[in-house]
């Protein structure tokens, strides 16, 4: 449930431009990117960007291409540079060399397809060793061990009416297509895309040696799957999924399975009580177990397998996964060069020993400095914007302004570094050091439950090019990743970095009081502080986002789904007013001349604009709106200035024109 910015950026540019080659600059404010032909107040999103647009096509190996891709490509550069120096330093220190390991296996294209099936050998067959429903809890257990999403999923949480807690956490899983409305809408889209999921399996059985009949029969599981799970959209709240139960409650929902046996499978510690996110998921998995036949759980199984460690198995078998997951669903049309893989696959499994190397390499000393000063000018924006509401109760406001005095910050980086000595990595084993990386991960969430929550803890990597807000911490996340151009631009002026990384904090700290962010309190526990009066106040301003971006149309029948994008939207607008409101106060301190033609206050919404500028396949643009929380860039930026009066005053806009809206939404 944590709320997360979908941004993207990368580090100091002119320290690493000096330091590794294919580096690019790029600036936090681009005029070069603006359409002048474009009026502002018609599209602000093609006058910001418009230019920008027309120049920059979309590469053959992505599927969507903005300046924060840009900023992640610079951010990949220069890991590579990190682990090409760790595969061949002298005498590395343990992180280094298990990076450096890692990494070789991974590009070690030769080897991987030399070995064929002969590394998934032993998973395959303890798949099929398998003789009854009795021996479903052991596989199932091994598999989930290794990072395999079959059936149903297990780990651990924080409990969300106990934020010092850590439970066990039982959730529905293992379907193939993005999400479970996949299986069932009825437009010819969709019924395309189940047809080209089963092309795709009997290609994959095929690759794998098995036979292609069984994928019909794999598809009706998984469509019985799905009919039982939630829907992304309900998914959004947190009380929905929210059942705690004894284990033996949870235990009697699936009675024929040999839970014990799985317990003891996956290594978990003494449970007294689980969350069951799904309860109905579970019961009819009683249904799955005592009608599916063996021979299709194993195909079903040996499918997710080989789907989920495709990148370190043969050619053939990642070529096919590639082409459904990637070409088909995202319109990618050419595999991103290995290199690029294998430092998404490092970031992904050695995280923490990667970022320390980042970091140690790339964030500035005033990095934190610079960030902490603008959260401090945001949270005041915030207070006073609280303080001033119309809407809400004394009583409510009370306690919206507690908790927004024990949000807590971090940045950067982690103070304390993760310990990856317990994970063995081997150079030439791509295979084995994947799933060895899943079992050690799990194993570490599992080692959570029924101790203390760990607050230093981060849910992303250092380089990660993201933010977000957790709202059981009731903290705000700040990467390093994203601490520079063109969120924020030492050469830039207050303006710009207001509407770009102040908006940044304003997004992430609006979180805390969204649709999903306003049913925890201070201390992160799910309850109810609101009035009914002040909920059904919330609840109307609401609604007026969602009929906002839901009218939102993308083209061939597809629309923004507002229910569904209503947090994500909430905190863009919400982000930007209070980033406008903490210009105001640094302008009354220090007042800015005008630049580039633009006054502080265009440059400020020009700053905001830019940041998204990007373009997206339609198939990837579709999915985006089918399963994404985030609206579509363009809805993000038209979407948000249309509601706020100051781009109208900015941009001296008229009523009736597109980016004056005749009932604008406010939340916060």
């Amino acid at each position: 449930m944590r709320s997360t910015l979908f941004f993207i950026v990368a580090a100091t540019p002119a320290m690493l431009l000096a330091q590794t080659p294919g580096l690019k600059a790029t600036p936090g404010f681009d005029l070069s990117a603006i359409d002048r032909a474009a009026n502002p107040c018609d599209d602000f999103y093609q006058f910001a960007c418009g230019s920008w647009l027309k120049n920059n096509p979309i590469p053959s190996d992505e599927s969507s291409w903005g300046r924060f891709s840009e900023l992640q490509q610079n951010n990949e550069l220069e890991l590579r540079a990190i682990l090409e120096a760790a595969m061949k330093a002298p005498n590395p220190d343990a992180n280094t060399k298990k990076i450096g390991d890692y990494y070789s296996s991974c590009m070690d294209e030769e080897s991987i397809n030399r070995k064929g099936l002969a590394p998934l050998k032993t998973e395959i067959d303890r798949i099929n060793a398998m003789k009854s429903p009795q021996d479903l809890p052991d596989v199932l257990g091994r598999l989930h061990k290794t990072g395999i999403d079959v059936l149903f999923s297990f780990g651990s949480s924080q409990d969300l009416k106990d934020s010092t807690a850590v439970i066990g956490w039982m959730d529905q899983g293992g379907i193939g297509l993005p999400e479970r409305d996949y299986y069932f809408r009825d437009d010819a889209k969709a019924a395309d895309t189940r047809k080209e999921y089963l092309a795709y399996m009997k290609r994959l059985l095929k690759a794998l040696n098995m036979p292609e009949t069984e994928a019909e029969r794999v598809m009706a599981l998984e469509t019985a799957m799905a009919k039982a799970s939630m829907d992304v959209t309900s998914r959004r709240d947190p009380t929905k999924l929210y059942h705690m139960m004894p284990l033996a409650q949870f235990e009697a929902l699936a009675d024929s399975f040999g839970w014990s046996r799985y317990f003891a499978a996956v290594g978990a510690p003494k449970l007294d009580r689980v969350n069951v996110a799904a309860p109905d998921f579970f019961k009819a998995q009683e249904q799955l177990i005592k009608s599916q036949p063996m021979e299709v759980w194993k195909a079903y199984m040996i499918l997710h397998l080989a789907r989920s460690q495709s990148r370190v198995l043969p050619k053939n078998i990642d070529d096919t996964v590639f082409g459904f997951y990637s070409t088909y669903l995202t319109g990618q049309k050419d595999k991103r060069p290995r290199w690029k893989q294998c430092v998404s696959s490092t970031d992904g499994d050695l995280g923490e020993a990667l970022g320390k190397a980042f970091v140690d390499k790339t964030f500035g000393a005033d990095g934190k400095q610079r960030t902490l000063t603008m959260v401090r000018q945001i949270e005041a924006a915030m207070q006073q914007d609280l303080e001033k509401l119309t809407w809400m109760s004394p009583e409510t406001k009370k306690k919206a302004l507690d908790k927004l005095h024990a949000v807590t910050n971090k940045i950067g980086y982690p103070d304390n570094w993760r310990d990856y000595s317990k994970l063995e990595i081997v150079r030439g084993d791509a295979l084995g050091n994947s799933l060895r990386a899943n079992q050690f991960e799990f194993a570490r969430q599992l080692a959570k439950i029924g101790k203390p929550v760990d607050r230093t803890e981060w849910s992303m990597t250092p380089p990660t090019v993201n933010a977000y807000y957790d709202p059981q911490m009731n903290n705000i996340n700040f990467p390093a990743g994203i601490l520079q151009p063109p969120f924020f631009d030492k050469t830039a002026d207050d303006a710009t970095n207001f509407g770009a990384v102040g908006a940044v904090v304003g997004h992430e700290l609006t979180h805390g009081f969204d649709d999903e962010g306003r049913q925890f309190d201070k201390a992160g526990n799910m309850t109810d502080w609101w009035t009914p009066t002040d909920s059904k106040a919330f609840d109307d301003r609401a609604k007026c986002i969602v009929d906002e971006y839901s009218a939102f149309d993308l083209g061939e029948g597809v629309h923004m789904n507002g229910k569904l994008t209503l947090g994500e939207n909430t905190a863009d607008n919400g982000g930007l007013r209070l980033a406008w409101m903490a210009l105001q106060t640094s302008l009354a301190a220090h007042s800015l001349p005008k630049k580039d033609d633009f006054t502080p206050e265009q440059r400020f919404f020009l700053g905001y604009g830019q940041v998204w500028c990007q373009k997206e396949t339609m198939e990837s643009a579709r999915l985006q709106a089918q399963t994404n929380p985030h609206a579509l860039p363009k809805y993000r930026v038209n979407g948000v200035v249309s509601n706020l009066p100051e781009f109208r005053q900015a941009f001296a806009c008229k009523a009736g024109q597109p980016m004056v809206r005749a009932n604008a939404c406010r939340v916060w």
